[in-house]
Protein backbone atom coordinates (compact mmCIF):
# COMPACT_ATOMS: atom_id res chain seq x y z
CA UNK A 1 0.00 0.00 0.00
CA UNK A 2 1.16 3.54 -0.98
CA UNK A 3 0.74 5.96 1.79
CA UNK A 4 0.38 9.19 0.71
CA UNK A 5 1.42 12.56 2.34
CA UNK A 6 0.21 15.33 3.37
CA UNK A 7 1.04 18.99 1.72
CA UNK A 8 2.60 19.77 5.03
CA UNK A 9 4.46 16.43 5.23
CA UNK A 10 5.80 17.12 1.77
CA UNK A 11 7.11 20.64 3.04
CA UNK A 12 8.38 19.07 5.84
CA UNK A 13 10.45 16.45 3.46
CA UNK A 14 11.59 18.88 1.26
CA UNK A 15 12.99 21.06 3.85
CA UNK A 16 14.83 18.01 5.52
CA UNK A 17 16.13 17.34 2.47
CA UNK A 18 17.42 20.66 1.87
CA UNK A 19 19.45 20.54 4.58
CA UNK A 20 20.98 17.37 3.95
CA UNK A 21 22.52 18.50 0.43
CA UNK A 22 23.35 22.12 1.90
CA UNK A 23 25.73 19.57 4.61
CA UNK A 24 26.81 17.75 2.49
CA UNK A 25 28.04 20.80 0.18
CA UNK A 26 29.42 22.09 3.23
CA UNK A 27 31.03 19.04 4.32
CA UNK A 28 32.39 18.47 0.53
CA UNK A 29 34.04 22.33 0.88
CA UNK A 30 35.23 21.80 4.57
CA UNK A 31 37.11 18.43 3.70
CA UNK A 32 41.03 19.00 2.56
CA UNK A 33 41.37 19.17 -1.39
CA UNK A 34 43.68 16.06 -2.05
CA UNK A 35 46.81 15.83 -2.74
CA UNK A 36 48.61 17.02 -5.78
CA UNK A 37 50.12 15.30 -8.31
CA UNK A 38 53.25 13.61 -6.48
CA UNK A 39 56.24 16.07 -6.57
CA UNK A 40 59.12 14.40 -9.18
CA UNK A 41 62.93 15.28 -8.48
CA UNK A 42 64.95 16.70 -11.18
CA UNK A 43 68.08 15.35 -12.00
CA UNK A 44 69.37 12.68 -8.90
CA UNK A 45 72.19 12.81 -6.43
CA UNK A 46 74.10 9.74 -5.13
CA UNK A 47 73.06 9.17 -1.46
CA UNK A 48 69.69 11.21 -1.56
CA UNK A 49 66.35 9.15 -1.87
CA UNK A 50 64.87 10.55 -4.99
CA UNK A 51 61.78 11.39 -3.62
CA UNK A 52 63.99 13.57 -0.58
CA UNK A 53 65.67 15.39 -3.14
CA UNK A 54 62.49 16.28 -4.72
CA UNK A 55 61.05 17.98 -1.65
CA UNK A 56 64.28 19.87 -0.83
CA UNK A 57 63.87 21.08 -5.12
CA UNK A 58 60.49 21.73 -4.31
CA UNK A 59 60.98 23.74 -1.70
CA UNK A 60 63.91 26.15 -2.38
CA UNK A 61 61.67 27.05 -5.55
CA UNK A 62 58.83 27.76 -3.22
CA UNK A 63 60.72 29.95 -0.25
CA UNK A 64 60.10 33.18 -2.56
CA UNK A 65 56.58 32.59 -2.08
CA UNK A 66 57.24 32.62 1.89
CA UNK A 67 59.98 34.80 2.23
CA UNK A 68 59.93 37.43 -0.38
CA UNK A 69 62.87 38.94 0.86
CA UNK A 70 65.25 35.88 0.98
CA UNK A 71 68.30 35.61 -1.48
CA UNK A 72 69.99 32.78 -2.25
CA UNK A 73 68.49 29.30 -1.27
CA UNK A 74 68.93 26.37 -3.20
CA UNK A 75 68.22 22.72 -2.38
CA UNK A 76 71.93 21.82 -1.46
CA UNK A 77 71.30 23.94 1.54
CA UNK A 78 68.36 22.28 2.63
CA UNK A 79 70.50 19.05 2.00
CA UNK A 80 73.31 19.66 4.21
CA UNK A 81 70.84 19.86 7.20
CA UNK A 82 68.88 16.89 6.23
CA UNK A 83 72.03 14.75 5.80
CA UNK A 84 73.15 15.83 9.39
CA UNK A 85 69.69 15.52 10.83
CA UNK A 86 68.19 12.43 9.46
CA UNK A 87 70.48 11.13 6.56
CA UNK A 88 68.06 11.74 4.09
CA UNK A 89 65.27 9.97 5.94
CA UNK A 90 67.19 6.92 5.34
CA UNK A 91 65.32 3.35 6.33
CA UNK A 92 62.11 5.00 6.19
CA UNK A 93 59.40 5.00 3.98
CA UNK A 94 58.18 7.55 1.60
CA UNK A 95 55.28 8.08 -0.03
CA UNK A 96 54.17 9.23 -3.43
CA UNK A 97 52.84 12.10 -0.91
CA UNK A 98 55.91 13.07 0.70
CA UNK A 99 54.95 11.10 4.02
CA UNK A 100 57.88 9.32 6.16
CA UNK A 101 57.12 6.24 7.88
CA UNK A 102 57.35 5.37 10.90
CA UNK A 103 58.32 9.26 11.94
CA UNK A 104 61.42 10.13 12.45
CA UNK A 105 61.92 11.19 16.66
CA UNK A 106 64.81 12.64 18.63
CA UNK A 107 65.61 11.78 22.18
CA UNK A 108 63.05 12.82 24.78
CA UNK A 109 64.68 16.10 25.77
CA UNK A 110 64.07 15.91 29.64
CA UNK A 111 66.99 17.23 30.69
CA UNK A 112 68.28 13.97 31.53
CA UNK A 113 71.87 13.73 29.44
CA UNK A 114 69.92 11.15 27.56
CA UNK A 115 70.75 11.38 23.66
CA UNK A 116 72.90 14.61 24.90
CA UNK A 117 70.69 16.50 26.36
CA UNK A 118 70.57 18.27 29.10
CA UNK A 119 68.18 21.14 29.23
CA UNK A 120 64.60 20.23 30.00
CA UNK A 121 61.97 21.22 27.40
CA UNK A 122 58.68 20.82 28.53
CA UNK A 123 56.03 20.02 26.02
CA UNK A 124 54.23 22.46 23.64
CA UNK A 125 52.12 20.38 21.62
CA UNK A 126 49.97 17.92 23.76
CA UNK A 127 52.19 15.42 21.96
CA UNK A 128 50.34 15.75 18.77
CA UNK A 129 53.82 15.84 16.47
CA UNK A 130 56.06 13.86 18.93
CA UNK A 131 54.07 11.90 20.90
CA UNK A 132 54.78 13.08 24.19
CA UNK A 133 52.72 14.85 26.48
CA UNK A 134 55.21 15.58 28.78
CA UNK A 135 58.60 16.25 27.02
CA UNK A 136 59.53 18.12 23.76
CA UNK A 137 61.17 15.29 21.10
CA UNK A 138 62.96 16.50 17.62
CA UNK A 139 60.30 15.82 14.96
CA UNK A 140 60.63 14.56 10.93
CA UNK A 141 63.73 14.12 8.58
CA UNK A 142 64.46 18.14 10.24
CA UNK A 143 64.54 17.47 13.50
CA UNK A 144 62.41 20.44 14.29
CA UNK A 145 60.67 20.98 18.09
CA UNK A 146 57.54 21.00 17.69
CA UNK A 147 57.58 24.74 19.47
CA UNK A 148 59.62 25.38 16.18
CA UNK A 149 57.23 23.68 13.99
CA UNK A 150 54.22 25.93 14.92
CA UNK A 151 56.14 29.56 13.82
CA UNK A 152 57.65 27.97 10.53
CA UNK A 153 55.81 25.05 9.96
CA UNK A 154 54.65 25.46 5.99
CA UNK A 155 52.08 23.34 3.74
CA UNK A 156 54.36 22.26 0.92
CA UNK A 157 52.29 19.61 -0.76
CA UNK A 158 48.37 21.55 -0.77
CA UNK A 159 46.72 19.18 1.43
CA UNK A 160 46.01 21.75 3.71
CA UNK A 161 47.89 20.37 6.88
CA UNK A 162 51.70 21.27 8.03
CA UNK A 163 53.13 18.12 9.43
CA UNK A 164 56.63 18.04 10.08
CA UNK A 165 56.65 14.29 9.37
CA UNK A 166 56.22 14.95 5.32
CA UNK A 167 59.36 15.48 3.51
CA UNK A 168 57.73 18.52 1.43
CA UNK A 169 56.10 20.27 4.76
CA UNK A 170 59.67 20.10 6.46
CA UNK A 171 61.51 20.68 3.48
CA UNK A 172 59.89 24.04 3.00
CA UNK A 173 59.99 24.91 6.66
CA UNK A 174 63.42 24.32 7.21
CA UNK A 175 63.99 26.91 4.40
CA UNK A 176 61.57 29.28 5.97
CA UNK A 177 63.35 28.81 9.02
CA UNK A 178 66.88 29.18 7.57
CA UNK A 179 65.66 32.63 5.55
CA UNK A 180 64.29 34.40 8.58
CA UNK A 181 63.39 37.58 8.02
CA UNK A 182 64.92 37.47 5.19
CA UNK A 183 68.70 36.41 4.61
CA UNK A 184 71.26 36.62 1.84
CA UNK A 185 72.49 32.95 1.61
CA UNK A 186 74.65 33.45 -1.36
CA UNK A 187 76.71 35.24 1.36
CA UNK A 188 78.82 32.55 3.19
CA UNK A 189 78.86 34.51 6.69
CA UNK A 190 74.68 35.02 6.38
CA UNK A 191 74.61 31.48 5.48
CA UNK A 192 77.16 30.26 8.28
CA UNK A 193 74.72 32.60 10.52
CA UNK A 194 71.24 30.50 9.30
CA UNK A 195 73.13 27.10 10.00
CA UNK A 196 74.26 28.18 13.67
CA UNK A 197 71.07 29.50 14.20
CA UNK A 198 69.38 26.19 13.33
CA UNK A 199 71.75 24.50 15.93
CA UNK A 200 74.08 26.56 17.60
CA UNK A 201 77.59 24.24 17.08
CA UNK A 202 80.67 25.16 15.23
CA UNK A 203 81.11 21.91 14.19
CA UNK A 204 77.78 21.36 13.30
CA UNK A 205 77.94 24.01 10.90
CA UNK A 206 81.30 22.91 9.48
CA UNK A 207 79.68 19.54 8.94
CA UNK A 208 76.89 21.27 7.06
CA UNK A 209 78.54 23.47 5.27
CA UNK A 210 80.72 20.28 3.94
CA UNK A 211 77.96 18.55 2.36
CA UNK A 212 76.11 21.61 1.17
CA UNK A 213 79.55 22.35 -0.76
CA UNK A 214 79.61 18.82 -1.97
CA UNK A 215 75.80 18.74 -2.71
CA UNK A 216 76.27 21.68 -4.82
CA UNK A 217 79.60 20.22 -7.29
CA UNK A 218 77.11 17.21 -7.82
CA UNK A 219 73.58 19.35 -8.94
CA UNK A 220 73.21 19.71 -12.00
CA UNK A 221 75.04 22.11 -14.09
CA UNK A 222 77.04 23.22 -10.70
CA UNK A 223 80.70 21.47 -12.14
CA UNK A 224 82.69 22.35 -14.61
CA UNK A 225 82.33 19.68 -17.28
CA UNK A 226 85.10 20.97 -19.60
CA UNK A 227 86.29 20.34 -22.90
CA UNK A 228 84.96 16.92 -24.38
CA UNK A 229 87.98 14.56 -23.40
CA UNK A 230 90.52 14.26 -25.91
CA UNK A 231 93.90 11.73 -26.43
CA UNK A 232 94.48 9.19 -23.79
CA UNK A 233 92.24 10.32 -21.52
CA UNK A 234 89.25 9.62 -24.09
CA UNK A 235 90.67 6.45 -24.87
CA UNK A 236 90.60 5.44 -21.34
CA UNK A 237 87.24 6.54 -21.00
CA UNK A 238 86.04 4.76 -24.32
CA UNK A 239 88.19 1.53 -23.03
CA UNK A 240 85.97 1.35 -19.80
CA UNK A 241 82.57 2.36 -21.65
CA UNK A 242 83.17 -0.48 -24.03
CA UNK A 243 82.61 -2.90 -20.81
CA UNK A 244 79.11 -1.47 -19.86
CA UNK A 245 77.01 -4.25 -18.88
CA UNK A 246 80.04 -6.57 -18.03
CA UNK A 247 79.38 -8.58 -14.51
CA UNK A 248 81.44 -8.15 -11.54
CA UNK A 249 83.56 -10.37 -10.49
CA UNK A 250 85.74 -10.60 -6.99
CA UNK A 251 88.84 -10.40 -8.42
CA UNK A 252 88.66 -10.47 -12.44
CA UNK A 253 89.59 -8.17 -14.52
CA UNK A 254 93.32 -7.93 -16.27
CA UNK A 255 95.17 -5.66 -19.19
CA UNK A 256 93.68 -7.81 -21.70
CA UNK A 257 90.18 -7.81 -20.54
CA UNK A 258 87.49 -9.74 -18.03
CA UNK A 259 88.59 -12.74 -16.71
CA UNK A 260 87.19 -14.85 -13.63
CA UNK A 261 88.13 -13.82 -10.55
CA UNK A 262 88.84 -15.55 -7.34
CA UNK A 263 87.09 -16.69 -3.73
CA UNK A 264 86.32 -14.29 -1.68
CA UNK A 265 84.64 -11.11 -1.47
CA UNK A 266 83.87 -9.78 2.27
CA UNK A 267 80.59 -10.55 1.90
CA UNK A 268 81.38 -14.75 0.77
CA UNK A 269 80.96 -13.75 -3.00
CA UNK A 270 83.21 -15.99 -5.20
CA UNK A 271 84.18 -14.62 -8.46
CA UNK A 272 85.80 -18.27 -9.72
CA UNK A 273 83.28 -18.64 -11.97
CA UNK A 274 82.43 -14.95 -13.23
CA UNK A 275 84.42 -13.52 -16.38
CA UNK A 276 84.62 -10.01 -15.47
CA UNK A 277 85.61 -7.16 -13.82
CA UNK A 278 85.81 -5.90 -9.92
CA UNK A 279 86.00 -2.44 -9.53
CA UNK A 280 90.26 -2.48 -9.85
CA UNK A 281 90.32 -4.71 -12.38
CA UNK A 282 88.44 -2.42 -14.26
CA UNK A 283 90.67 0.68 -13.75
CA UNK A 284 93.73 -1.59 -14.45
CA UNK A 285 92.34 -3.02 -18.12
CA UNK A 286 91.35 0.68 -18.91
CA UNK A 287 94.57 2.46 -18.33
CA UNK A 288 96.52 -0.37 -20.07
CA UNK A 289 95.56 1.16 -23.14
CA UNK A 290 96.83 3.92 -22.60
CA UNK A 291 100.50 2.13 -21.74
CA UNK A 292 99.82 2.93 -18.06
CA UNK A 293 100.52 -0.58 -15.59
CA UNK A 294 98.29 0.14 -12.76
CA UNK A 295 98.98 -2.05 -9.09
CA UNK A 296 95.95 -4.58 -8.97
CA UNK A 297 93.92 -2.91 -5.86
CA UNK A 298 91.99 0.07 -5.44
CA UNK A 299 94.10 1.26 -2.17
CA UNK A 300 97.39 0.82 -4.36
CA UNK A 301 95.90 2.37 -7.21
CA UNK A 302 95.33 5.85 -4.97
CA UNK A 303 99.21 5.83 -4.50
CA UNK A 304 99.91 6.15 -8.16
CA UNK A 305 99.82 9.57 -9.74
CA UNK A 306 98.98 13.08 -8.55
CA UNK A 307 96.62 12.84 -5.81
CA UNK A 308 93.31 15.38 -5.83
CA UNK A 309 92.25 15.10 -1.97
CA UNK A 310 88.38 15.06 -1.70
CA UNK A 311 88.40 18.53 -0.22
CA UNK A 312 89.24 19.89 -3.36
CA UNK A 313 85.91 18.91 -4.26
CA UNK A 314 84.24 17.15 -7.25
CA UNK A 315 84.55 20.07 -9.16
CA UNK A 316 88.77 19.50 -8.93
CA UNK A 317 88.50 16.26 -10.97
CA UNK A 318 89.04 16.08 -14.71
CA UNK A 319 87.35 13.37 -17.08
CA UNK A 320 89.96 10.15 -16.83
CA UNK A 321 90.86 10.96 -13.36
CA UNK A 322 90.71 7.53 -10.83
CA UNK A 323 88.20 8.56 -8.20
CA UNK A 324 88.32 6.75 -4.77
CA UNK A 325 86.00 5.87 -2.05
CA UNK A 326 87.26 4.71 1.79
CA UNK A 327 85.45 3.40 5.23
CA UNK A 328 87.68 6.16 6.09
CA UNK A 329 88.55 8.95 3.93
CA UNK A 330 91.07 11.05 6.02
CA UNK A 331 92.86 7.12 5.64
CA UNK A 332 93.93 5.84 2.38
CA UNK A 333 94.78 2.60 3.60
CA UNK A 334 90.75 2.73 4.32
CA UNK A 335 90.41 2.69 0.86
CA UNK A 336 87.94 0.25 -0.87
CA UNK A 337 86.81 1.12 -4.43
CA UNK A 338 87.54 3.03 -7.65
CA UNK A 339 86.02 4.24 -10.22
CA UNK A 340 86.45 5.97 -13.63
CA UNK A 341 85.76 9.87 -13.25
CA UNK A 342 83.96 11.11 -16.94
CA UNK A 343 83.02 14.52 -16.19
CA UNK A 344 79.64 16.08 -14.43
CA UNK A 345 78.86 14.41 -11.31
CA UNK A 346 79.47 10.64 -13.32
CA UNK A 347 82.42 7.87 -13.12
CA UNK A 348 81.87 4.29 -14.52
CA UNK A 349 82.88 1.47 -12.31
CA UNK A 350 81.82 -2.21 -11.86
CA UNK A 351 80.04 -1.22 -8.00
CA UNK A 352 79.78 -4.80 -6.18
CA UNK A 353 79.06 -8.50 -6.49
CA UNK A 354 76.12 -9.28 -8.07
CA UNK A 355 76.06 -6.16 -10.61
CA UNK A 356 77.54 -5.32 -13.78
CA UNK A 357 80.22 -2.52 -14.75
CA UNK A 358 78.08 0.79 -15.42
CA UNK A 359 78.08 4.70 -15.29
CA UNK A 360 76.89 6.51 -12.23
CA UNK A 361 76.30 9.57 -10.18
CA UNK A 362 79.70 9.57 -7.72
CA UNK A 363 78.74 8.37 -4.31
CA UNK A 364 78.91 10.74 -1.78
CA UNK A 365 79.70 8.25 1.38
CA UNK A 366 83.12 7.79 1.21
CA UNK A 367 84.39 9.82 -1.04
CA UNK A 368 88.43 10.05 -1.18
CA UNK A 369 89.24 12.42 -3.88
CA UNK A 370 90.96 10.82 -6.87
CA UNK A 371 94.60 10.62 -8.97
CA UNK A 372 95.62 12.09 -11.94
CA UNK A 373 97.84 9.71 -13.97
CA UNK A 374 97.00 11.88 -17.39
Amino acid sequence: MIRRLGCGAVTLAFLLLTLVLVAAVAATQLKPQSAAPPIEAVGEVSGIPERMLAAYQNAANRLPEEVPACQGMRWPILAGIARIESHHATGRTISPAGDITPHILGPRLDGSGAGGNITAFPDTDNGRFDGDTAYERAVGPFQFLPSTWNGSGRDANDDRISDPHNADDAALGAAVYLCGKGRNLTDRDQLKAAIFQYNHSNAYVADVLGWIDRYSQLATGTIPIGQRPTGTARTVIEAALAQEGTPYSWGGGNANGPSTGICCSPSGKSGTRIRGFDCSGLALYAYAQVGINLPRTAAAQAGEGRRIPASAGVGALKPGDLVFFAYNPANDSTIHHVGIYLGNGQMINAPRPGTNVRTEALWDDGFAGGTRLL
